[in-house]
C-alpha cells in the first residue's frame, strides 16, 4: 500500500524531495512545509503525480 511521492514547491515549482506514504491512510494531496533551496527558506509543498 505504499508509493512513492514526489513534492514539488508551490512558490517556484522545483520538485526537491521524494517520499513514501500509505494510501489507505492518507488518500488525499499530502501538504508538508519544507525547505526550498532556490527560494532560501521554507515553504509549502505539494505531491505531484
Amino acid at each position: 500500500m505504499r508509493v512513492n511521492i514526489t513534492l514539488a514547491c508551490t512558490e517556484c515549482g522545483d520538485r526537491n524531495y521524494i517520499s513514501k506514504k500509505n494510501k489507505r491512510n492518507n488518500p488525499d494531496r499530502l501538504e508538508l512545509k519544507k525547505y526550498c533551496s532556490r527560494e532560501k527558506r521554507s515553504t509549502l509543498h505539494r505531491e505531484t503525480k
